[in-house]
This record gives structure tokens, C-alpha cells and sequence, in this order.
């Protein structure tokens, strides 16, 4: 008797609230044999999991990467090769710095059928929940997101493109190169007063906005200390945040230094 054919979902988890998750996502862990998932998935989210299911852990935080990429390529190509209903599951979105390209190519060439089932992801959940939409008719007509954490471990960005004016940069992986990325900005043409926001775990009840400027934001930062996850805001859209506020807390009057957010349930 043949062997059934495997096949691998590449499924996005969405920023980090549970709630985020799509109907195509939890509807595919229920049906997965397997599911390889990444440190920013959480418990609630694979509970929706089959028990019987396989259950492997390939996490990754900035300069420790225990389980290579080409080793989780492998994983994918030998899990579905055994017949297989495989979950490979992603925080936020797994075309939006999540490798999910590189994991698709793989698959492809391995001959292996895939899907890629999108998630929200990171930039898309702060403007939801901490009160600063990405773009807006008065203050930016473009949204352009960027990784700090470059494949050669370097943040050679196109400055000069990110610096214009009129528009929203989301930095995605920034937290380390923080005073390099708003160093670089302002050398290159955007004003130390330009509004700017950290925004640490969105969409979870652990999220923190450290708000400030270009200028001043990483000093502010350093005092702080967040951890990852965290997404940059840079742009004049952060300046709303004083009226829209976060999900579960009220509008400010002026910007605030520093605030948690508690997000009130649904």
C-alpha cells in the first residue's frame, strides 16, 4: 500500500493575543499530525492542537538559534515525506520576516506540497491595540516596514528612503540596533522631534509603550528595559496615540513617557 502524501500548512499565529488567530489556522492545528512552532506561539494557541499530535519546538531569539533554519527545512520535508498533516506554526505573519518564504522554497523544492495561511501580523496589531494607526490621510501616506536584524547579522538599511518624510517606518527586530536606527534616521534628514513609540509585546496583557522622540526615544528605552518581542513606530501617526490611546486604556492628553497597557477582554 502507498504511502499517503504529507502536506505542509505554514500558518501564521498573529502577534501574540490568541483571540488573533484566524478560523483557517485553528482549523488546521486541529487537523495536524505534527506541529512545529515557534517561541512567540503560545499554549493557548497549541491547545487548539490535537493531543495526539506531534509537538516540536524550533524557537529562535536574536544570537541563539539552537535548531539551524536548514535543520527546520529538513524537519518540515522528512515529517511530511512520513505522510504527514504538518503545522508549521509562526508568530505574526510567515511572509513578513518570518521566514515563511524561505521555508515554502524549500518545500517546493523538495517537491512537497504546501500552504501558506496568512496571520496579523505585528505592525497590523499595534495600530489595532496601541492606538497608533500605520497610516492616515493628515500624516502619512506610506507605510514602509524593515528589519533591524539583517541575514548577515548587519542593519545596513536604505536610510536615505527611510528618512522621507510623510510617512510610517516599522521596524520590526529592532530593539538591540535602537540607537543606531534612530541615530541613522536622524542623520539623514527626519527631525529628532519626529514622534517615535517601542511597543513591547503587543496584543498581550504584558504590552508596554515607551513613547518619545527620535531624539530621545532610545535614552528613554535604555531606562526602561524592555525584552522582545518589540516593534518600532517611527512617524507623525505616533502623535494620535495621546487621543486614540491603547485597547484598555483611556485617551491621554498629552504623550505619555511611559504606560502599560492592561487589555481588557472582549
Amino acid at each position: 500500500m502507498a504511502r499517503k502524501a504529507g502536506i505542509v500548512h505554514i500558518v501564521g499565529a498573529g502577534p501574540g493575543d490568541p483571540e488573533l488567530l484566524t478560523l483557517k489556522a485553528v482549523k488546521r492545528l486541529r487537523e495536524a499530525d505534527a506541529v512545529v512552532h515557534d517561541r512567540l506561539v503560545s499554549p493557548e494557541m497549541l491547545a487548539h492542537a490535537s493531543p495526539d499530535a506531534e509537538r516540536f519546538y524550533v524557537g529562535k531569539a536574536r544570537g541563539a538559534h539552537p535548531v539551524p533554519q536548514r535543520e527546520i527545512n529538513a524537519l518540515l520535508v522528512r515529517l511530511a515525506r512520513a505522510g504527514k498533516r504538518v503545522v508549521r506554526l509562526k508568530g505574526g505573519d510567515p511572509h513578513v520576516f518570518g521566514r515563511g518564504g524561505e521555508e515554502a522554497e524549500a518545500l517546493a523544492a523538495a517537491g512537497i506540497a504546501f500552504e501558506v495561511v496568512p496571520g496579523v501580523t505585528a505592525a497590523c496589531g499595534v495600530a489595532a491595540c496601541a492606538g497608533i494607526p500605520l497610516t492616515h490621510r493628515d500624516y502619512a501616506q506610506a507605510c514602509v516596514f524593515v528589519t533591524a536584524c539583517l541575514k548577515d547579522g548587519s542593519s545596513n538599511l536604505d536610510w536615505e528612503m527611510l528618512a522621507r518624510p510623510r510617512q510610517t517606518v516599522v521596524v520590526y527586530m529592532g530593539l538591540a540596533a535602537l540607537e543606531q536606527v534612530c541615530g541613522q534616521l536622524a542623520a539623514h534628514g527626519l527631525a529628532p522631534a519626529t514622534p517615535a513609540a517601542l511597543v513591547e509585546r503587543a496584543t498581550t496583557p504584558g504590552q508596554r509603550v515607551i513613547q518619545s522622540t527620535l531624539g530621545t526615544l532610545a535614552a528613554r528605552v535604555r531606562r526602561a528595559a524592555p525584552e522582545p518581542p518589540t516593534l518600532l513606530v517611527v512617524g507623525e501617526v505616533v502623535r494620535l496615540r495621546a487621543k486614540l490611546g491603547a485597547r484598555g486604556e483611556a485617551p491621554q492628553a498629552a504623550q505619555p513617557e511611559e504606560t502599560r497597557a492592561v487589555l481588557a477582554a472582549d
